[in-house]
């Protein structure tokens, strides 16, 4: 996706929902922090509350605590002049990172270059997730999973927010194949049985 198509798709969003609205910019389709400072001015216009950035680029790795810091600053400046909320992630976790002594210093790095909620993506066990919550002392984000604890314990810690992913999009594919795979190998159609009754359409999605 391009960043032009990001910016359109967030317009159509903030326009159809009436609940704030996070968009996760990756690394803010910007190579240099002027480019990062106005991707997210073009955001935060199309009406997005919150925004994320992240420290990773599939080309080059992981940035350097030093970069990824002064992005994160670009990007919390911008953010900041529009009364919306900077989440800057570290990448480490999900490229096989395992660092944690890193994790909480570029999570300590970015809170104080300015963001308003420090997320690790990929952190499973509540020993390493309390840690961070302890040693960084900002807003913590956690990213569900089957490994996770639930969210009550994960309350109980310090966490102050979650996030799925995208797990429930997922989900729901794989409901469409599975019911796709019984109509193709078995011919039958019991796949209905599981799917939202026209009382749950209509207050999930009105008379639409």
């Amino acid at each position: 996706m391009a960043r032009d198509e990001l910016v359109a798709h967030v317009a159509q969003l903030a326009a159809a929902v009436d609940v704030p609205l996070s968009v996760d910019a990756e690394r803010c389709f910007a190579e240099d922090t002027d480019g990062v400072a106005d991707t997210v001015e073009l955001l935060c216009e199309a009406g997005a509350a919150g925004i994320s950035i992240e420290d990773f680029a599939p080309a080059s790795g992981l940035d350097s605590l030093t970069t990824a810091a002064e992005r994160v600053a670009a990007a919390a400046d911008a953010v900041h002049r529009h009364g919306a909320v900077l989440t800057a992630r570290a990448e480490n976790h999900l490229y096989g990172v395992d660092d944690l002594d890193d994790t909480v210093a570029r999570l300590r790095a970015y809170r104080d270059a300015g963001a308003d909620v420090v997320y690790a993506p990929g952190l499973r066990s509540m020993d390493a997730i309390a840690r961070i919550v302890a040693e960084v002392d900002a807003p913590v984000n956690v990213l569900l999973g089957p490994k996770v604890p639930p969210i009550d314990e994960l309350g109980a810690a310090g966490v102050r927010r979650v996030s799925t992913g995208g797990a429930l999009a997922y989900s729901a594919y794989g409901a469409m194949v599975a019911a796709a795979q019984e109509l193709r190998d078995l011919g039958t159609s019991t796949y209905p049985s599981a799917a939202l009754s026209t009382r749950d359409r209509e207050r999930a999605f009105g008379d639409t």
